[in-house]
Protein backbone atom coordinates (compact mmCIF):
# COMPACT_ATOMS: atom_id res chain seq x y z
CA UNK A 1 0.00 0.00 0.00
CA UNK A 2 1.38 3.39 -0.95
CA UNK A 3 1.46 6.05 1.71
CA UNK A 4 1.64 9.79 1.62
CA UNK A 5 3.27 12.15 4.06
CA UNK A 6 4.69 15.64 4.12
CA UNK A 7 8.31 15.19 5.07
CA UNK A 8 10.97 12.60 5.71
CA UNK A 9 12.74 14.11 8.65
CA UNK A 10 13.13 11.32 11.12
CA UNK A 11 15.37 10.76 14.13
CA UNK A 12 16.07 8.74 17.20
CA UNK A 13 14.01 5.93 15.84
CA UNK A 14 12.27 5.35 12.57
CA UNK A 15 9.12 7.09 13.66
CA UNK A 16 6.89 8.75 11.09
CA UNK A 17 7.54 12.21 12.36
CA UNK A 18 8.17 15.49 10.68
CA UNK A 19 5.88 14.04 8.24
CA UNK A 20 7.76 10.81 7.96
CA UNK A 21 4.52 8.98 8.47
CA UNK A 22 2.03 7.02 6.61
CA UNK A 23 -1.20 8.34 5.30
CA UNK A 24 -3.52 5.42 5.59
CA UNK A 25 -6.26 6.29 3.25
CA UNK A 26 -6.51 9.35 1.06
CA UNK A 27 -4.50 9.22 -2.14
CA UNK A 28 -4.59 11.28 -5.28
CA UNK A 29 -6.35 9.20 -7.89
CA UNK A 30 -4.69 10.94 -10.81
CA UNK A 31 -1.24 9.57 -9.89
CA UNK A 32 -0.42 6.64 -12.17
CA UNK A 33 1.91 4.06 -10.66
CA UNK A 34 1.39 1.58 -13.48
CA UNK A 35 4.62 -0.19 -14.32
CA UNK A 36 6.26 0.59 -17.70
CA UNK A 37 5.47 -2.90 -18.97
CA UNK A 38 1.80 -2.42 -18.18
CA UNK A 39 1.87 1.00 -19.78
CA UNK A 40 3.14 -0.48 -23.00
CA UNK A 41 0.63 -3.30 -22.84
CA UNK A 42 -2.15 -0.76 -22.48
CA UNK A 43 -0.99 1.16 -25.52
CA UNK A 44 1.07 3.79 -23.69
CA UNK A 45 4.50 4.57 -25.05
CA UNK A 46 7.28 3.87 -22.55
CA UNK A 47 9.63 6.78 -21.93
CA UNK A 48 12.25 4.63 -20.16
CA UNK A 49 15.68 4.93 -21.83
CA UNK A 50 17.75 1.99 -23.01
CA UNK A 51 19.03 0.22 -19.89
CA UNK A 52 21.70 -1.73 -21.77
CA UNK A 53 24.46 0.37 -20.21
CA UNK A 54 23.30 -0.47 -16.68
CA UNK A 55 23.09 -4.16 -17.53
CA UNK A 56 26.57 -3.99 -19.11
CA UNK A 57 28.02 -2.40 -15.95
CA UNK A 58 26.30 -5.01 -13.79
CA UNK A 59 27.68 -7.94 -15.80
CA UNK A 60 31.16 -6.42 -15.97
CA UNK A 61 31.34 -6.01 -12.17
CA UNK A 62 29.69 -9.37 -11.57
CA UNK A 63 32.05 -11.30 -13.83
CA UNK A 64 35.35 -9.40 -13.60
CA UNK A 65 35.67 -7.54 -10.30
CA UNK A 66 38.64 -8.77 -8.25
CA UNK A 67 36.37 -10.07 -5.50
CA UNK A 68 33.04 -11.85 -5.54
CA UNK A 69 30.14 -9.38 -5.40
CA UNK A 70 26.67 -9.98 -3.99
CA UNK A 71 23.95 -9.58 -6.64
CA UNK A 72 21.53 -7.91 -4.24
CA UNK A 73 24.11 -5.34 -3.14
CA UNK A 74 24.76 -4.37 -6.75
CA UNK A 75 21.05 -3.85 -7.42
CA UNK A 76 20.56 -1.95 -4.17
CA UNK A 77 23.54 0.24 -4.99
CA UNK A 78 22.15 1.04 -8.43
CA UNK A 79 18.81 2.12 -6.97
CA UNK A 80 20.45 4.19 -4.23
CA UNK A 81 22.62 5.82 -6.87
CA UNK A 82 19.61 6.83 -8.97
CA UNK A 83 17.76 8.25 -5.99
CA UNK A 84 20.83 10.12 -4.73
CA UNK A 85 21.24 11.93 -8.07
CA UNK A 86 17.94 13.71 -7.32
CA UNK A 87 19.79 15.66 -4.62
CA UNK A 88 16.58 15.63 -2.59
CA UNK A 89 16.89 14.69 1.10
CA UNK A 90 13.22 13.73 1.17
CA UNK A 91 13.53 11.14 -1.61
CA UNK A 92 15.06 8.00 -0.18
CA UNK A 93 15.47 4.31 -0.93
CA UNK A 94 14.93 1.97 2.02
CA UNK A 95 16.06 -1.63 1.85
CA UNK A 96 13.83 -4.39 3.20
CA UNK A 97 15.22 -4.14 6.74
CA UNK A 98 14.92 -0.37 6.95
CA UNK A 99 11.46 -0.46 5.39
CA UNK A 100 10.32 -2.97 8.03
CA UNK A 101 11.54 -0.63 10.78
CA UNK A 102 9.81 2.26 9.09
CA UNK A 103 6.58 0.33 8.71
CA UNK A 104 6.62 -0.51 12.41
CA UNK A 105 7.07 3.07 13.48
CA UNK A 106 3.47 4.01 14.17
CA UNK A 107 3.20 2.20 17.49
CA UNK A 108 2.00 4.02 20.57
CA UNK A 109 5.63 4.58 21.56
CA UNK A 110 9.17 4.03 20.31
CA UNK A 111 12.68 4.00 21.72
CA UNK A 112 15.10 6.73 20.75
CA UNK A 113 16.09 10.30 21.56
CA UNK A 114 12.89 11.92 20.28
CA UNK A 115 14.08 14.33 17.62
CA UNK A 116 13.36 14.79 13.94
CA UNK A 117 16.24 15.17 11.50
CA UNK A 118 16.55 16.11 7.87
CA UNK A 119 19.35 16.60 5.38
CA UNK A 120 19.80 20.14 4.13
CA UNK A 121 22.64 21.40 1.93
CA UNK A 122 24.39 18.09 2.48
CA UNK A 123 24.24 18.38 6.29
CA UNK A 124 22.31 16.29 8.80
CA UNK A 125 20.20 18.80 10.72
CA UNK A 126 17.69 18.70 13.54
CA UNK A 127 14.25 19.95 12.54
CA UNK A 128 12.87 19.77 16.05
CA UNK A 129 13.13 17.74 19.27
CA UNK A 130 9.85 16.30 20.52
CA UNK A 131 8.16 17.90 23.50
CA UNK A 132 9.65 16.66 26.82
CA UNK A 133 11.92 14.22 24.96
CA UNK A 134 15.50 13.26 25.92
CA UNK A 135 16.68 15.35 22.97
CA UNK A 136 14.88 18.44 24.26
CA UNK A 137 16.09 17.88 27.82
CA UNK A 138 19.67 17.51 26.55
CA UNK A 139 19.41 20.94 24.97
CA UNK A 140 19.15 19.99 21.28
CA UNK A 141 17.41 22.63 19.15
CA UNK A 142 16.00 23.22 15.69
CA UNK A 143 18.70 23.80 13.06
CA UNK A 144 21.46 22.16 15.12
CA UNK A 145 23.81 20.51 12.59
CA UNK A 146 24.89 16.99 13.55
CA UNK A 147 28.49 16.57 12.42
CA UNK A 148 29.32 13.41 14.37
CA UNK A 149 27.39 10.44 15.75
CA UNK A 150 29.33 8.45 18.33
CA UNK A 151 32.55 9.86 16.91
CA UNK A 152 31.76 9.05 13.27
CA UNK A 153 31.55 11.97 10.85
CA UNK A 154 28.18 12.46 9.15
CA UNK A 155 29.86 13.76 5.97
CA UNK A 156 28.36 11.83 3.07
CA UNK A 157 25.96 9.99 5.38
CA UNK A 158 22.39 9.65 4.15
CA UNK A 159 19.36 10.33 6.30
CA UNK A 160 18.57 6.72 7.08
CA UNK A 161 22.11 5.76 8.02
CA UNK A 162 22.12 8.71 10.43
CA UNK A 163 18.76 7.58 11.77
CA UNK A 164 19.99 4.03 12.37
CA UNK A 165 23.01 5.30 14.25
CA UNK A 166 21.01 7.67 16.45
CA UNK A 167 18.21 5.29 17.39
CA UNK A 168 18.70 2.57 19.99
CA UNK A 169 17.46 0.85 23.11
CA UNK A 170 16.12 2.64 26.14
CA UNK A 171 18.88 3.38 28.65
CA UNK A 172 21.68 3.41 26.09
CA UNK A 173 23.33 6.67 25.07
CA UNK A 174 24.35 8.36 21.84
CA UNK A 175 26.95 11.12 21.65
CA UNK A 176 26.38 13.80 19.03
CA UNK A 177 28.81 16.39 17.75
CA UNK A 178 26.75 19.54 17.18
CA UNK A 179 27.46 22.83 15.42
CA UNK A 180 25.00 25.55 16.33
CA UNK A 181 24.19 28.94 14.84
CA UNK A 182 26.88 29.06 12.17
CA UNK A 183 29.66 29.55 14.74
CA UNK A 184 31.70 26.65 13.41
CA UNK A 185 32.41 25.58 17.00
CA UNK A 186 31.50 22.01 17.82
CA UNK A 187 29.85 21.06 21.08
CA UNK A 188 29.32 17.52 22.30
CA UNK A 189 25.93 16.41 23.56
CA UNK A 190 25.30 12.99 25.06
CA UNK A 191 21.68 11.86 25.06
CA UNK A 192 20.24 8.89 26.91
CA UNK A 193 17.68 7.10 24.80
CA UNK A 194 14.28 6.46 26.29
CA UNK A 195 10.76 5.27 25.53
CA UNK A 196 9.09 8.07 23.59
CA UNK A 197 5.29 8.03 24.00
CA UNK A 198 3.43 9.13 20.93
CA UNK A 199 0.79 11.33 22.51
CA UNK A 200 0.61 14.24 20.09
CA UNK A 201 -2.18 16.48 21.42
CA UNK A 202 -2.10 18.44 24.69
CA UNK A 203 -4.97 20.70 25.72
CA UNK A 204 -5.88 22.94 28.64
CA UNK A 205 -8.05 25.86 29.58
CA UNK A 206 -6.41 29.25 30.11
CA UNK A 207 -7.78 32.51 31.45
CA UNK A 208 -6.83 35.91 30.08
CA UNK A 209 -8.59 39.25 30.56
CA UNK A 210 -11.39 37.44 32.36
CA UNK A 211 -12.03 35.16 29.38
CA UNK A 212 -11.76 31.40 28.92
CA UNK A 213 -9.14 30.65 26.26
CA UNK A 214 -8.59 27.15 24.92
CA UNK A 215 -5.03 26.00 24.27
CA UNK A 216 -4.15 22.97 22.13
CA UNK A 217 -0.57 21.96 21.36
CA UNK A 218 0.07 19.53 18.51
CA UNK A 219 3.54 17.98 18.66
CA UNK A 220 3.22 16.18 15.32
CA UNK A 221 0.54 14.89 12.95
CA UNK A 222 0.25 11.13 13.41
CA UNK A 223 -2.55 8.73 12.59
CA UNK A 224 -4.54 9.52 15.78
CA UNK A 225 -3.80 13.25 16.01
CA UNK A 226 -6.89 14.56 14.23
CA UNK A 227 -9.22 12.40 16.32
CA UNK A 228 -7.49 13.42 19.56
CA UNK A 229 -7.54 17.08 18.53
CA UNK A 230 -11.26 16.92 17.74
CA UNK A 231 -12.06 15.32 21.09
CA UNK A 232 -10.04 17.90 23.01
CA UNK A 233 -11.60 20.76 21.05
CA UNK A 234 -15.10 19.48 21.84
CA UNK A 235 -14.26 19.44 25.54
CA UNK A 236 -12.93 22.99 25.40
CA UNK A 237 -15.95 24.21 23.45
CA UNK A 238 -18.23 22.51 25.95
CA UNK A 239 -16.49 24.67 28.53
CA UNK A 240 -17.57 27.78 26.58
CA UNK A 241 -14.18 28.98 25.39
CA UNK A 242 -14.00 32.52 24.03
CA UNK A 243 -10.82 32.05 22.05
CA UNK A 244 -8.37 29.35 20.96
CA UNK A 245 -4.58 29.13 20.63
CA UNK A 246 -3.23 26.30 18.46
CA UNK A 247 0.45 25.63 19.16
CA UNK A 248 2.53 23.91 16.45
CA UNK A 249 5.91 25.16 17.65
CA UNK A 250 8.48 22.42 17.33
CA UNK A 251 6.02 20.31 15.33
CA UNK A 252 8.02 18.81 12.45
CA UNK A 253 5.02 17.67 10.40
CA UNK A 254 3.34 14.36 9.70
CA UNK A 255 0.41 12.88 7.89
CA UNK A 256 -1.36 14.88 5.24
CA UNK A 257 -4.71 13.30 6.10
CA UNK A 258 -4.29 14.29 9.75
CA UNK A 259 -3.75 17.99 9.11
CA UNK A 260 -6.56 17.97 6.55
CA UNK A 261 -9.05 16.59 9.06
CA UNK A 262 -8.15 19.37 11.47
CA UNK A 263 -8.29 22.14 8.87
CA UNK A 264 -11.74 21.07 7.72
CA UNK A 265 -13.01 22.15 11.12
CA UNK A 266 -11.69 25.71 10.73
CA UNK A 267 -11.35 26.70 7.06
CA UNK A 268 -14.59 27.50 5.26
CA UNK A 269 -15.40 26.51 1.70
CA UNK A 270 -14.67 30.03 0.44
CA UNK A 271 -10.98 29.25 -0.16
CA UNK A 272 -8.88 26.08 -0.46
CA UNK A 273 -7.03 25.06 2.66
CA UNK A 274 -4.05 24.09 0.48
CA UNK A 275 -3.12 23.17 -3.07
CA UNK A 276 -1.03 20.44 -4.71
CA UNK A 277 1.09 21.12 -7.79
CA UNK A 278 2.26 18.28 -10.03
CA UNK A 279 5.44 18.26 -12.10
CA UNK A 280 3.41 19.35 -15.13
CA UNK A 281 2.33 22.48 -13.27
CA UNK A 282 -1.25 21.24 -12.93
CA UNK A 283 -2.75 22.30 -9.60
CA UNK A 284 -5.41 20.63 -7.50
CA UNK A 285 -7.20 22.64 -4.83
CA UNK A 286 -8.52 21.07 -1.65
CA UNK A 287 -11.60 22.73 -0.20
CA UNK A 288 -13.64 21.87 2.88
CA UNK A 289 -17.43 21.82 3.10
CA UNK A 290 -17.51 24.10 6.14
CA UNK A 291 -20.00 26.95 5.80
CA UNK A 292 -19.16 29.12 8.79
CA UNK A 293 -15.95 29.80 10.68
CA UNK A 294 -15.63 29.46 14.44
CA UNK A 295 -17.49 32.01 16.55
CA UNK A 296 -14.36 32.73 18.60
CA UNK A 297 -10.94 34.15 17.59
CA UNK A 298 -8.07 31.78 16.83
CA UNK A 299 -4.29 32.30 16.86
CA UNK A 300 -1.47 29.95 15.83
CA UNK A 301 1.93 29.69 17.53
CA UNK A 302 4.84 28.88 15.18
CA UNK A 303 8.64 28.75 15.31
CA UNK A 304 11.61 27.53 13.30
CA UNK A 305 10.79 23.96 14.30
CA UNK A 306 7.33 24.15 12.70
CA UNK A 307 7.67 22.26 9.44
CA UNK A 308 5.67 20.73 6.62
CA UNK A 309 2.19 19.78 7.89
CA UNK A 310 2.53 22.43 10.59
CA UNK A 311 3.19 25.00 7.89
CA UNK A 312 0.17 23.80 5.93
CA UNK A 313 -1.97 24.40 9.01
CA UNK A 314 -0.45 27.81 9.74
CA UNK A 315 -0.70 29.00 6.13
CA UNK A 316 -4.28 27.80 5.77
CA UNK A 317 -5.55 29.41 8.96
CA UNK A 318 -3.83 32.68 8.15
CA UNK A 319 -4.46 33.04 4.40
CA UNK A 320 -7.93 31.50 4.32
CA UNK A 321 -9.35 32.85 7.59
CA UNK A 322 -6.96 35.71 8.50
CA UNK A 323 -6.03 34.21 11.86
CA UNK A 324 -2.76 35.64 13.23
CA UNK A 325 0.50 33.66 13.35
CA UNK A 326 2.62 34.43 16.41
CA UNK A 327 6.27 33.53 16.95
CA UNK A 328 9.15 33.35 14.48
CA UNK A 329 9.60 32.21 10.85
CA UNK A 330 8.87 28.53 10.18
CA UNK A 331 11.21 25.86 8.80
CA UNK A 332 10.25 25.85 5.11
CA UNK A 333 9.26 22.38 3.84
CA UNK A 334 6.98 22.56 0.83
CA UNK A 335 6.98 19.12 -0.79
CA UNK A 336 4.88 15.95 -0.53
CA UNK A 337 6.34 12.45 -0.61
CA UNK A 338 4.82 9.09 -1.42
CA UNK A 339 6.05 5.65 -0.37
CA UNK A 340 6.03 3.13 -3.21
CA UNK A 341 6.69 -0.49 -2.15
CA UNK A 342 8.92 -2.70 -4.29
CA UNK A 343 8.32 -6.41 -4.89
CA UNK A 344 10.94 -7.42 -2.27
CA UNK A 345 9.27 -5.24 0.41
CA UNK A 346 11.81 -2.45 0.09
CA UNK A 347 10.44 1.08 -0.40
CA UNK A 348 11.24 4.06 -2.56
CA UNK A 349 10.01 7.20 -0.90
CA UNK A 350 9.82 9.83 -3.59
CA UNK A 351 8.92 13.49 -3.72
CA UNK A 352 5.86 13.64 -5.97
CA UNK A 353 4.35 17.10 -5.51
CA UNK A 354 4.76 20.60 -4.23
CA UNK A 355 2.17 21.85 -1.79
CA UNK A 356 1.06 25.46 -2.02
CA UNK A 357 -0.71 27.76 0.39
CA UNK A 358 -4.34 28.80 -0.21
CA UNK A 359 -3.06 31.84 -2.14
CA UNK A 360 -0.69 29.70 -4.21
CA UNK A 361 2.62 30.46 -2.46
CA UNK A 362 5.39 27.86 -2.31
CA UNK A 363 7.19 28.20 1.02
CA UNK A 364 9.98 25.67 0.35
CA UNK A 365 13.29 26.83 1.91
CA UNK A 366 11.58 30.12 2.77
CA UNK A 367 9.22 29.30 5.60
CA UNK A 368 6.27 31.40 6.70
CA UNK A 369 6.77 34.73 8.42
CA UNK A 370 4.61 35.33 11.51
CA UNK A 371 2.13 38.16 11.45
CA UNK A 372 3.25 39.05 14.98
CA UNK A 373 6.95 38.31 15.54
CA UNK A 374 7.80 37.39 19.11
CA UNK A 375 11.13 35.94 20.18
CA UNK A 376 11.57 33.96 23.34
CA UNK A 377 13.84 35.19 26.18
CA UNK A 378 17.57 34.86 25.50
CA UNK A 379 18.05 32.05 28.01
CA UNK A 380 15.85 29.80 25.83
CA UNK A 381 18.76 29.68 23.37
CA UNK A 382 21.66 29.04 25.74
CA UNK A 383 23.95 26.19 24.72
CA UNK A 384 24.29 23.01 26.74
CA UNK A 385 26.60 23.29 29.76
CA UNK A 386 28.73 20.15 29.83
CA UNK A 387 31.84 20.56 31.96
CA UNK A 388 34.76 18.15 31.89
CA UNK A 389 36.68 20.13 34.55
CA UNK A 390 35.48 22.41 37.32
CA UNK A 391 34.91 26.05 36.39
CA UNK A 392 36.28 28.52 38.91
CA UNK A 393 37.48 32.08 39.56
CA UNK A 394 39.65 33.78 36.89
CA UNK A 395 38.83 31.27 34.17
CA UNK A 396 37.87 32.83 30.85
CA UNK A 397 36.21 30.61 28.23
CA UNK A 398 33.01 29.78 26.37
CA UNK A 399 31.72 27.44 29.10
CA UNK A 400 31.93 30.22 31.68
CA UNK A 401 30.00 32.45 29.29
CA UNK A 402 27.31 29.77 28.94
CA UNK A 403 27.13 29.41 32.73
CA UNK A 404 26.75 33.18 33.12
CA UNK A 405 23.92 33.22 30.58
CA UNK A 406 22.15 30.43 32.48
CA UNK A 407 22.60 32.17 35.82
CA UNK A 408 21.29 35.42 34.37
CA UNK A 409 18.26 33.66 32.88
CA UNK A 410 17.51 32.04 36.23
CA UNK A 411 17.70 35.39 38.01
CA UNK A 412 21.04 34.96 39.80
CA UNK A 413 22.68 38.03 38.16
CA UNK A 414 26.38 37.25 37.55
CA UNK A 415 26.81 40.83 36.33
CA UNK A 416 28.47 39.87 33.05
CA UNK A 417 28.18 37.39 30.19
CA UNK A 418 31.61 37.71 28.57
CA UNK A 419 33.10 34.44 29.82
CA UNK A 420 35.32 35.83 32.59
CA UNK A 421 34.76 34.16 35.96
CA UNK A 422 35.00 37.07 38.41
CA UNK A 423 33.95 37.37 42.05
CA UNK A 424 30.41 38.45 41.14
CA UNK A 425 30.02 35.32 39.00
CA UNK A 426 31.33 33.28 41.91
CA UNK A 427 28.80 34.85 44.25
CA UNK A 428 25.99 34.16 41.76
CA UNK A 429 27.09 30.50 41.64
CA UNK A 430 27.09 30.35 45.44
CA UNK A 431 23.57 31.78 45.53
CA UNK A 432 22.38 29.22 43.01
CA UNK A 433 24.03 26.36 44.89
CA UNK A 434 22.54 27.49 48.20
CA UNK A 435 19.09 27.75 46.58
CA UNK A 436 19.36 24.19 45.26
CA UNK A 437 20.79 22.65 48.41
CA UNK A 438 24.25 22.11 46.95
CA UNK A 439 27.56 22.86 48.70
CA UNK A 440 28.05 26.62 48.17
CA UNK A 441 31.61 26.45 46.82
CA UNK A 442 31.18 29.12 44.16
CA UNK A 443 32.71 26.70 41.67
CA UNK A 444 30.84 24.88 38.90
CA UNK A 445 31.53 21.18 39.03
CA UNK A 446 29.64 18.55 37.05
CA UNK A 447 26.88 18.23 39.65
CA UNK A 448 26.30 22.01 39.73
CA UNK A 449 26.34 22.18 35.93
CA UNK A 450 23.74 19.41 35.69
CA UNK A 451 21.50 21.20 38.19
CA UNK A 452 21.89 24.47 36.26
CA UNK A 453 20.78 22.72 33.08
CA UNK A 454 17.78 21.10 34.81
CA UNK A 455 16.76 24.44 36.28
CA UNK A 456 17.09 26.13 32.91
CA UNK A 457 14.95 23.47 31.25
CA UNK A 458 12.30 23.88 33.94
CA UNK A 459 12.35 27.68 33.58
CA UNK A 460 11.95 27.43 29.81
CA UNK A 461 8.79 25.38 30.38
CA UNK A 462 7.20 27.74 32.86
CA UNK A 463 4.24 29.40 31.25
CA UNK A 464 5.11 32.82 32.65
CA UNK A 465 8.40 32.75 30.71
CA UNK A 466 6.77 31.75 27.42
CA UNK A 467 6.48 35.18 25.82
CA UNK A 468 5.02 33.83 22.59
CA UNK A 469 2.18 32.10 24.43
CA UNK A 470 1.53 35.18 26.59
CA UNK A 471 1.18 37.35 23.49
CA UNK A 472 -1.11 34.80 21.79
CA UNK A 473 -3.40 34.69 24.83
CA UNK A 474 -3.63 38.46 24.86
CA UNK A 475 -4.38 38.59 21.12
CA UNK A 476 -7.31 36.16 21.25
CA UNK A 477 -8.72 37.63 24.47
CA UNK A 478 -9.13 41.17 23.15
Amino acid sequence: MKRKWLSLVISGSLFAGAGGGYAAGQWFSHVDHTTPARQEASGKKSDIPDLTKIAQAYHLIKSSYVQKVDDEKLVEGAIKGMVSTLNDPYSVYMDKETAAQFNGSLDSSFQGIGAEITKKNGKIMIVSPYKNSPAEKAGLRPEDVIVKINGKSTAGMDLYEATKRIRGKKGSTVTLGIIRGGTGKQITVTVERDEIPMKTVFAKMERENGKKIGYIAITQFSKDTAEDFTNQLKKLEAGKIQGLVIDVRGNPGGLLSSVEDILKQFVTRDKPYFQIEERSGHRVQYVSKLKEKKSYPVAVLVDNGSASASEILAAALHEAEDYPLIGVRTFGKGTVQEAVPMEDESIIKLTMFKWLTPDGHWIHHKGIAPTIEVKQPEFFNVQALQVSRTLKRDMNNALVKTAQQILNGLGFAPGREDGYYDIQTENAVKAFQFDKGLPATGEIDQKTAEQMEKSLYAAAHEEKNDLQLQVALKVVSK
